[in-house]
């Protein structure tokens, strides 16, 4: 089976002080591996599904044949595999600018810093748990939206490009209730831009 806990490229440690250790350590290894447990734990009942990557298979999600509860389990869990994978993945302690992506972003949003106040402003007034996303649509135009719990983009069929958890357990023990700190200092350690 191809599904797994993408590697951290960096130590728990590597994102402070803007992401905490604690945090970091919690978050993936328990938020994060719990969504792959369970998601596998699912996938292993249908073996059609087992060489699918958890991309794939939200993408199709919807014509799947399978038991009702379980693609709620596949869209759920699906979800927290790959959104969480992405997450861990654009950010880091260096920088890796992506020259092109951020020439399309400024193309779109009309700068990078417009573009950074629209996406802010979507994490923020985001009600309860979810997530803030830059994604690619069906015609390949870049957008900003949220969506809630571990919906993911790959369900509109759309492409994420970057993604910010604003569930309360990515932030929580730094920042309280201080969600507009935590996106603030998120921007610290995005890689991409």
């Amino acid at each position: 089976m191809n599904h797994a806990l993408i590697p951290l490229a960096y130590d728990f440690n590597a994102l402070e002080p803007h992401i905490d250790a604690k945090t970091m350590e919690i978050h993936y290894t328990k938020h994060h591996k719990t969504y792959l447990d369970n998601f596998v734990s699912v996938i292993e009942k249908y073996p059609e599904l087992q060489e699918k990557s958890a991309e794939d298979i939200l993408r199709s999600l919807s014509s799947l044949t399978v038991e009702e509860s379980d693609r709620k389990i596949m869209h759920n869990h699906g979800g927290g595999l790959v959104n969480h994978n992405l997450y861990w993945s654009t950010m880091g302690p260096n920088k890796k600018i992506d020259t092109s992506l951020v020439l399309e972003i400024e193309k779109t949003f009309g700068s990078l810093d417009s573009f950074k106040q629209t996406f802010s402003e979507c994490a923020l007034k985001h009600f309860g748990s979810g997530w803030a996303w830059l994604a690619r649509n069906e015609q390949n135009e870049l957008m900003v939206y949220s969506l809630p719990n571990q919906d993911s983009p790959y369900l509109k069929n759309h492409t994420p490009i970057l993604g910010l958890d604003v569930w309360e357990h990515a932030y929580y023990l730094k920042y309280q209730n201080k969600r507009a700190d935590y996106i603030t200092a998120w921007w610290e350690v995005v890689t991409l831009l």
